[in-house]
């Protein structure tokens, strides 16, 4: 005879997952921000150049963005904006921001 199957757990352990998954998928989204230099903007300015690139329905635009995309990805030596353009380490912005508020 078949030993019943917890569902419960089953069910528990794919929400575990999930959330693990969103949580990586969330880092490696602020490691992406870090590495293009998009770190040194104020979370308003973010916001909007993000939303502005979403509603871009132009399929040129979009084409030149995912070709400089590749190029930053295969490129060996990532350019970011330089260090003293960019917020110190751990530094929230200070005016504008989201997080000022």
């Amino acid at each position: 005879m078949r030993k019943p199957r917890d569902f419960d757990t089953e069910l528990k352990a794919l929400a575990d997952k999930a959330k693990a998954l969103k949580e990586r998928r969330v880092r490696q989204l602020g490691e992406l921000v870090a590495a293009t230099g998009a770190d040194a903007l104020d979370a308003d300015l973010l916001a909007g150049v993000l939303l502005g690139a979403v509603a871009n329905n132009d399929a040129t635009v979009k084409e030149g963005w995912r070709k400089a995309g590749t190029a930053f990805f295969r490129s060996k030596q990532r350019k970011s904006a330089p260090r003293s353009d960019q917020q110190p380490e751990g530094a929230l912005p200070l005016e504008g921001g989201a997080a000022s508020r």
